[in-house]
């Protein structure tokens, strides 16, 4: 199949999780066969910190703006199987429409951002997409699972609302034998909502175990916030160091944004990766956790400091190996790029038999009158 997708980025993983997610699943659909056009808003934040100028699992092709992407993509887009608008893509909107207008094939919204994007839909901000389009596009690919989907298909009258998790590249992220230089670590770029929960599970606990030594790597952090002496700074770690960042903690921290903790069923594609790097994670909880790993025997969750120092001090080397281990085995067997790649063309091929039963139907119907 031809795939053209149109996402926030896939050349630069500065500043966002998109582009991994893309990566990924991208790279896994190449291997099945098929044929893939990213195309990407060549916008100057991402173009100075491209960390994959030219991947080699797609082509790429950078817009300068809408009606150059209309002008020069018509084409492209008109002939696809699939075309997928991402989240965050700016003048989503108008896009969309265009997609809407003019792909001949499934048309579909992959959504990495969906808590956010049902929040900003309350307030009626319609940065990227609006009800009217969920309800058009033939595919809604979702960032988050659970009940979300039946509040998609119910309350804006999406035909096909379907979780696709992100997912993590096991070529890209494994363990290591790595000097352990951290107790704990974390990698997120800032975000305000986030910033109480990390300095209560981090920071905070760094104070207290000032003979530990701490590290948070992401870029956006504003220069206001208090970091303990033993915690260090990663202004930004490009993918191709996450391995080794992860594989240097004894344990990594996962800490989750307020819209996605009130949706649940949203795990970030950092909480994959560390998996899959076998290193044993420490998380805040939300609803749908248990469903993707085992409270206690394949993730530990976290309240408070408290909760963060006795697992520091009380788990001993071989328990957190072997945390971290059935953690490991649990995303290759769900979690991996190519599973998340079946699952999409599982989807697409299940919204195209209900488009040739939709034609069906109204072929009887204009027979019977």
């Amino acid at each position: 199949m031809k795939f053209v997708v149109i996402g926030l980025s896939v050349t630069s993983s500065w500043g966002n999780g998109h582009a991994t997610t893309y990566r990924a699943l991208l790279k896994e659909l190449s291997r099945m066969g098929h044929e893939v056009l990213f195309l990407e808003r060549d916008t100057p934040y991402y173009a100075a910190h491209r960390d994959l100028p030219d991947p080699d699992f797609c082509k790429l092709g950078l817009y300068q703006s809408n009606s150059l992407l209309m002008a020069d993509y018509e084409e492209d887009v008109a002939n696809a199987d699939v075309v997928i608008v991402g989240s965050y893509v700016k003048e989503g909107v108008e896009i969309g429409k265009w997609v809407l207008q003019t792909a001949g094939g499934i048309r579909a919204f992959y959504d990495i951002d969906t808590p956010v994007t049902l929040a900003k839909l309350e307030k009626e901000d319609y940065e990227y997409i609006t009800p009217d389009l969920i309800a058009s596009y033939d595919l809604y690919l979702s960032f988050s699972g659970g009940p979300i989907l039946k509040y998609l298909e119910g309350y804006y009258s999406s035909p096909a609302a379907r979780a696709l998790y992100c997912s993590v590249d096991p070529e890209n992220y494994y363990p290591e034998d790595l000097d352990k230089k951290w107790q704990l670590g974390y990698l997120g770029t800032y975000s305000v909502d986030r910033q109480p929960t990390l300095d209560k599970l981090l920071n905070e606990t760094a104070i207290d175990l000032n003979h530990c030594k701490f590290m948070v790597a992401g870029p956006n952090y504003p220069e206001e916030v208090n970091w303990p002496h033993n915690v260090g700074r990663i202004d930004h770690l490009p993918q191709s160091g996450h391995r080794a960042f992860y594989n240097q903690q004894k344990f990594t921290l996962n800490v989750t944004r307020r819209d996605m903790i009130k949706a649940g069923f949203s795990p970030s594609v950092r909480l994959f990766e560390a998996a899959a790097c076998g290193v044993p994670i420490i998380s805040d909880y939300w609803e749908g956790l248990d469903s993707l790993f085992e409270e206690g025997t394949e993730i530990l969750i976290a309240g408070g400091s408290a909760d963060v120092q006795r697992y520091l001090s009380g788990i001993t080397d071989e328990e957190a190996r072997k945390i971290g281990e059935r953690a490991r085995q649990k995303v290759l067997k769900s979690h991996t790029s190519k599973e998340r790649a079946k699952e999409l063309m599982y989807y697409v091929n299940e919204a195209f038999e209900q488009r040739v039963m939709r034609v069906d139907s109204n072929m009887v119907y204009k027979a019977m009158i």
